[in-house]
């Protein structure tokens, strides 16, 4: 079939998912994944091989960082190509340069490219490939074509065998660690913490940030068996960990202009520590580069306030840790008369640490989901916050509809959260005028 639309473009890429696949904790399985990545950028030219690269590894943060990365770089002069995932409401943000989302057309003539590729490839001895798989390698060739100085990565899920792992970046990059993904990443940090420590590299620096000691300690020992020098973005100064050379300076108070937060000092310190290692291998990022990238990097969803009255806050938190960091930031920088909750979240979400996080503060809380094939029931949201409040419960299906209503509820100085999915996240930002659905 000859792709001559947009929409038929997203049919195809989309065609691809296949619901009785799922991720696995075994790694000879979630190995056999990566090699039919492998094998499909293979006959495609191998075009991640053709990139100077940043990947961005974490359970939180790392969207967050890659935004702020992309935008230093940017501003140093350089092309960037940046690949995130998911989107919130448009597939075409999954693909940027220079922080443009991939037009249509282009993305149509992907699509065409990609699917000789895909019609020749091995399906008998790796499988068919996945809607991510065909995703990545688009990006990849897009990257190239368009001669980018520097890609930004992201990775999607975990890290040594994800997308990303593909690549020997530059630099491998891993914001903060929680509990998330358990039942593919493992139960303990220990397993999180190892799956994102694949992304190292032999010789290739890697930097992270202040990690509880038991995924320290992995990301120390990964380090170690790989050879790769290990910074830590601290309060103050970037260290060397297990790297040789002196402390490096932040040229900037670790402070986002644009992402508000007090969480994302943490990813500023990052993301910044980044472009000084990057630096050192001849990137030309210079001081005031770094400086006009945290004051502009923008990361819609992520601590978002929409003016009112009343105001309402658009944040991703999907788990227990970014739960209690969103409340901390909340009780610091947005005094309020009333806490309206607005909670949705997907199935494989730890939802009664989020509800143990935000729901006690809420006077109303509104239970809806996102349309995604993998929101979480409402009725099990319902019950699993209820041990956690005492205010009025609504359950709210369509997102738009929980907005509304919650809005109805406030008066001019409460304060609207809308929280717990990127999804939801995605709807909401739809519903407020702010993003439109393609």
């Amino acid at each position: 079939m000859q792709i001559t639309t947009y929409q038929e473009a997203l049919d195809y890429i989309y065609s691809f998912i296949d619901p009785t696949r799922q991720g696995s904790p075994d790694p000879a399985i979630a190995a056999r994944s990566l090699a039919r990545l492998r094998a499909l950028l293979d006959i495609a030219g191998n075009p991640h091989q053709q990139l100077a690269a940043v990947v961005v590894a974490g359970t939180k943060g790392k969207g967050s960082t890659c935004a702020l990365i992309e935008a230093m770089a940017r501003a140093a002069g350089l092309r960037v190509g940046l690949w995130t995932s998911p989107h919130l409401s448009s597939y075409r943000e999954r693909i940027q340069i220079d922080r443009e989302p991939i037009s249509q057309a282009t993305l149509i003539q992907l699509v065409r490219d990609v699917q000789p590729i895909v019609d020749a490839f091995d399906t008998a001895t790796y499988g068919r490939p996945s809607t991510f798989d065909i995703g990545f390698v688009m990006a990849m060739r897009h990257f190239v074509a368009a001669h980018v100085d520097l890609a930004v990565v992201e990775v999607g899920l975990g890290g040594r065998f994800d997308a990303a792992a593909t690549i020997t970046p530059l630099i491998a990059v891993i914001s903060s660690i929680s509990y998330d993904h358990m039942a593919i990443l493992g139960p303990t940090l220990h397993d999180i913490a190892y799956n994102k420590a694949g992304i190292m590299r032999p010789g290739r620096p890697a930097i992270t940030v202040p990690q509880h000691p038991e995924a320290a300690a992995v990301f120390a020992a990964e380090a170690q068996t790989v050879g790769a020098p290990l910074w830590l973005a601290a309060e103050h100064t970037v260290e060397p960990w297990l790297a040789s050379g002196q402390p490096l300076t932040y040229p900037a108070p670790p402070q986002p202009g644009r992402l508000r937060g007090g969480f994302q000092r943490e990813n500023a310190r990052l993301a910044m520590g980044t472009a000084l290692l990057l630096r050192d291998q001849g990137v030309p990022i210079d001081d005031q580069a770094i400086r006009r990238g945290l004051a502009e990097a923008w990361w819609p969803g992520r601590f978002e306030l929409i003016a009112g009255p009343p105001r309402i806050l658009i944040d991703g938190a999907h788990n227990g840790d970014s739960a209690q960091k969103l409340w901390q930031a909340i009780s610091d920088e947005l005094p309020h008369r009333q806490f309206i909750l607005v909670l949705g979240t997907s199935r494989d979400k730890d939802i009664a640490a989020i509800a143990a996080a935000l729901a006690p503060q809420a006077a109303h809380v509104i239970i809806t989901r996102s349309n995604h094939p993998k929101a979480m029931d409402l009725d099990r949201i319902a019950a699993e916050v209820a041990p956690f409040t005492n205010a009025p419960m609504q359950i709210v299906p369509v997102v738009a509809e929980a907005l509304a209503t919650a809005q109805a509820l406030a008066e001019q100085d409460d304060l609207i959260c809308v929280t717990g999915s990127l999804f939801v996240v995605g709807a909401a930002r739809e519903a407020l005028g702010l993003a439109v659905a393609d």
